[in-house]
């Protein structure tokens, strides 16, 4: 089945595509990334889009047509959804699809399918929401894409720990997963690229000189959330005395306070004091273009357990430089070591030694940063192979150039949106197909969310008696037309009106009470409405008895 024959609609809020928000994360700029991308390089023939309100639809189609697409945009709203099946698939850009699952689940679990993404895996949120995949219903033609085989294990083992616990709770033996496809994040490969002319401006920029040596970090400046800094900075200092060479280091990001920006600047002071140490804005894009092009070696050396793919070694690769990463994560994926730069490797305590951890962040004592910071401050990062690593780059242009250049020819082969967008359509199609062999075996339950039932049976001991098809119904009145004009008085009721959207029409109003002249019974009184309103009208004839317009005769 072809991208073109699926088409999937994109749940969308604005704050999570864009990176002008007040807090930038990896994820605003991976969603806008990927919107990008898919408006750049979907084969649709229409967009879709589904959102929580009408302006939203707006910003999204302002989206489109900037990015010179002409196909037209179907806008769904949560009053509307009963149009997704049309769709066939909504992608949300997170993991959390389980309550997504149940919302679908008034219109049939076979209605379209679903398509969640990992970020960060490590929060308390991320990881109920993952949790919830077990008893919510979800579906084999549902699908949680990780975006790399490290992620993807995370993602297995907290599963695995909760199919664990209802074993044992509960004897579950039935298991219904959605698909956990490895898909990696996605770059605009060209803005990465850099002339000549770019290159000399930056080093000018920066105030370097040409025989200097520019090591880059980019990214969020957070210690304890992102990336430890120490043993960057130590490696740098071994590296820069051992080889001899001035060394620059740009730490292009923003901290997210002064007392980590000291943090920042006491560490280097002590840890790389024969370093160069420049801070750029790493939310202006003119500081970003001046340190990618002025770089000559890329770092990134993350330890921290927030961390799922880590996108900024793929720009690097796609800037020409040669990376310097920690063996953790997506890095494990993305960067080929010897051949795009070098993987440094990791450690940290065995299983069973952090469930402390865990605990003080379940409890609250802890946030999240902090269990994120002191997570990280037991992961060691090999700072001799690091300088070593710096040192075959330091010396040798010629090891820098070739490293360069494969890590650039692997980033536009592989992890170009215009690669990328291609596997999400085939994961999308294949959802279809799943879903479309699969909905024939489908037992349909009476209550699909058990959490939200009608309420006319979760709460069905409350009445005196409830209104069915053979209950004996007549007027109040002594004729039908002075009981419409009692009911069209009382609609213009505030305390009546305000239930418009349940109410019926005035011709099924009058329909129903001019039937109701003569007792008959409840269903008698709808042989002139359509039948598709039907079971909508049977139940306002309780409506009209709580007007007093209508009366049950004993």
């Amino acid at each position: 089945m072809a991208g073109r024959d699926v088409v999937t609609a994109i749940y969308y809020h604005p704050e999570a595509y864009t990176t002008s928000g007040p807090k930038l994360m990896g994820r605003n700029a991976a969603g806008e990334s990927f919107l990008r991308g898919f408006l750049l390089y979907s084969q649709t023939d229409e967009f879709w889009v589904l959102v929580q309100r009408p302006e939203h639809a707006q910003h999204f189609a302002n989206a489109v047509q900037s990015a010179g697409r002409k196909e037209p945009v179907k806008v769904v709203d949560k009053s509307s959804m009963a149009a997704l099946p049309r769709a066939g698939v909504v992608y949300f850009p997170g993991p959390g699809i389980d309550q997504h699952a149940y919302q679908r689940a008034a219109y049939g679990h076979a209605a379209w399918s679903l398509c969640g993404i990992t970020h960060t895996t490590s929060s308390a949120g991320a990881m109920d929401a993952l949790a919830n995949l077990i008893t919510a219903p979800v579906q084999p033609w549902d699908a949680v894409i990780c975006t790399s085989t490290a992620v993807k294990d995370n993602v297995s083992r907290l599963l695995q720990a909760q199919v664990d616990y209802l074993k044992d709770r509960l004897g579950m033996t039935a298991l219904v997963l959605p698909q956990l496809p490895v898909i990696p994040l996605g770059i605009h490969t060209v803005d990465f690229a850099y002339t000549a002319d770019q290159k000399a401006a930056a080093r000018t920029a920066l105030g370097v000189p040409s025989d200097a040596l520019v090591v880059l970090f980019m990214g969020r400046l957070s210690f304890h959330a992102k990336a430890h800094p120490l043993a960057m900075y130590q490696a740098l200092e071994l590296a820069a005395k051992s080889s001899g060479k001035q060394v620059v280091l740009v730490e292009c990001g923003w901290h997210a306070n002064t007392f980590i920006q000291k943090a920042y600047a006491d560490a280097a002071q002590l840890a790389c004091p024969s370093v160069r140490v420049l801070t750029l804005d790493g939310r202006k894009a003119e500081d970003r273009q001046t340190a990618w092009a002025g770089a000559d070696v890329f770092c990134s050396l993350s330890d921290n357990i927030q961390e799922t793919f880590g996108i900024v070694p793929i720009e690097a690769m796609a800037a020409g430089l040669p990376v310097v990463v920690s063996d953790w994560d997506g890095y494990k994926d993305t960067v080929r070591d010897g051949v795009d730069g070098f993987r440094i490797p990791t450690l940290m305590p065995q299983a069973g030694l952090g469930g402390d951890l865990a605990n003080r962040h379940a409890l609250e004592i802890d946030t999240y940063d902090m269990y994120c910071g002191h997570t990280c401050s037991l992961v060691a990062v090999d700072v001799p192979a690091a300088a070593a690593a710096f040192q075959k780059l330091f010396n040798s242009p010629e090891l820098r150039r070739q490293m360069g250049e494969a890590g650039q020819k692997r980033a536009q082969q592989v992890y170009d949106w215009k690669t990328i967008i291609g596997q999400y359509e085939a994961l999308w199609a294949t959802q279809t197909e799943l879903r479309i062999a699969g909905a024939k075996d489908l037992k349909p339950l009476a209550h699909p969310w058990p959490a939200r039932m009608d309420p006319f049976h979760a709460f069905a001991s409350y009445p005196t008696q409830s209104l069915t098809p053979q209950t004996l119904l007549t007027l109040v009145d002594a004729d039908a037309p002075s009981a419409i004009q009692r009911v069209l008085a009382y609609r213009q009721l505030a305390m009546v009106d305000f239930a418009k959207v349940i109410l019926p029409t005035e011709f099924e109003i009058t329909a129903v009470l001019q039937a109701a002249a003569q007792a008959q019974a409840a269903q008698a009184l709808l042989a002139a409405i359509a039948q598709e309103r039907q079971a909508f009208v049977f139940r306002s004839l309780a409506w009209l008895l709580k007007l007093g317009v209508l009366k049950v005769v004993s």
